[in-house]
């Protein structure tokens, strides 16, 4: 058995999803959202991702303290999303935080990053990507197709006329491309867009991306008067509905077998720390298991700012694909 794991997931944003930088930038909008800083393409933080997804499965295990920056009262020793996500144990009077002890996570989330981008044409939605995108997803592109020619495209669309990208047209390289998703993504979701596919050449992605970001104008509603507090106006941007992002997971389970087999001994019967409440779904028989169930409430509960107002929600497409160290398991 490999000493760790790397599981490789697709997710789809079902809403608006703004992850924000906390500062301003010049130039376009108010509150930006988080970007590479070498490409400047947006991307969820693997922060942002951890906190929501630990929180969730805590809820869902009913043991919220499992989710706070204390865990002394999670009783950790013996709860899975602890053993799954790290803790800390409050120092005793007397003691050093060396002595009260702690484990570091078994799970390490990495950044969601953007696979399809959703624009609008005047063939109607497509989603714009790069081969070098499609490369790192394991996607399969049909032909011996490089990078396309500056102000061209791929596409899977049966095409021969220039297209636009919002504002900006390309000339069509290539028309009804083969792009096929690894099996375990294969789904509803990617079916629906796999023959509206653009391929951009990568200077002209972060352009189309960052050039069609969705951008929401609110205000502050003065309470005397119900109209609009003066000064309040502020704009926002975040990554349009129907994105497609990767997300890596690591799971390098170094505990002992006792460790697990305490922390789970309730989890693996479909049991959550209340007794009178079953886990929801199946039994959680190991990290990966808790990771998930905190995965598939962002489809809910969402992630991100303005989760109350119509923003955050992310589903997972298919099935994380299993690739165990030194090859594909």
């Amino acid at each position: 058995m490999a000493p760790f794991v790397q599981l490789h997931y697709l997710l789809i944003a079902t809403d608006p999803v703004h992850i924000g930088t906390g500062g301003y930038r010049l130039g376009r909008v108010d509150n930006s959202i988080v970007r590479e800083p070498g490409t400047r393409l947006p991307k969820i933080p693997g922060s942002s991702l951890h906190g929501a997804i630990r929180a969730y499965a805590a809820r869902i295990y009913e043991n919220p303290a499992a989710a706070g920056q204390d865990h002394s009262n999670a009783d950790p020793d013996n709860c899975p999303v602890c053993y799954t996500f790290g803790y800390i144990k409050k120092p005793a009077p007397g003691q050093s935080p060396s002595e009260a002890g702690g484990f570091s996570g078994v799970v390490s989330i990495f950044d969601a990053q953007v696979l399809l981008f959703p624009v609008h044409s005047m063939a109607g939605p497509v989603w714009v990507t790069t081969v070098p995108l499609l490369k790192a997803a394991k996607c399969a592109i049909g032909g011996d197709v490089g990078e396309p020619p500056a102000g061209s495209a791929h596409m899977t669309l049966s095409r021969t006329s220039p297209l636009n990208l919002g504002w900006l047209m390309v000339d069509v390289a290539t028309a009804n491309l083969s792009i096929t998703a690894p099996e375990g993504w294969s789904k509803a979701e990617w079916d629906a867009v796999a023959g509206r596919i653009v391929v951009v050449s990568t200077s002209m992605f972060a352009q189309i991306v960052n050039s069609n970001l969705e951008v929401r104008t609110s205000v502050s509603i003065d309470p005397t008067t119900g109209a609009a507090a003066s000064g309040a106006l502020f704009t926002f941007e975040a990554l349009p509905r129907g994105t497609f992002l990767t997300m890596d997971v690591a799971v390098d389970d170094y505990r002992t077998p006792a460790d697990r087999q305490a922390a789970f001994a309730r989890a693996a019967q479909g049991q959550s720390k209340d007794p009178a409440k079953p886990l929801p779904g199946k039994a959680w028989q190991g990290p990966t298991d808790v990771m998930e169930a905190g995965l598939h409430a962002l489809a809910w509960l969402g992630v991100g700012g303005m989760g109350t107002r119509g923003f955050g929600r992310l589903s997972q497409v298919g099935d994380g694909i299993k690739e165990a160290y030194g090859g594909v398991q």
